[in-house]
């Protein structure tokens, strides 16, 4: 899932609960295009390879995300910055409300999507 703040989503895409989350955030990272500006993009460790880290550099984004602790060259990232992240978290918590997304009673993707969705439209209402 790639989020604007605690409410709003951009891009939101399922993958199979054996496969790895980088791939799939490197697909809407493509999905959502160039950025004009140097916008920062915070991300979670589970996104902190140097192929999904040079993607978001060639789509115009700073990638914030620390490294793992068993890398052999660390980098530098805003540790302030990073903070902010507990924004998606707050996304996650709000989507988790609804039973029937947490639970996911749905077998087909297109209808637990279609939740997710709705769920999205009533957290934007409130």
């Amino acid at each position: 899932m790639v989020s604007a703040d605690d409410k709003v989503i951009v891009g939101i895409s399922l993958s199979g609960g054996e496969c790895h989350d980088a791939p799939e955030g490197r697909r809407l990272l493509e999905d959502m295009g160039k950025s004009e500006d140097l916008l920062p993009l915070l991300m979670d460790k589970a996104y902190e390879g140097d192929e999904t880290r040079l993607l978001a550099e060639l789509m115009g984004y700073l990638p914030v995300v620390p490294p793992k602790s068993n890398r052999k060259e660390p980098w530098e990232y805003d540790k302030e910055l990073y903070k902010r992240r507990n924004i998606v978290e707050r996304l996650f918590r709000r989507i988790k409300e609804f039973r029937r997304v947490f639970t996911r009673y749905d077998k087909l993707d297109i209808i637990y999507l279609s939740f997710v969705y709705f769920c999205f439209s009533i957290i934007w209402l409130n």
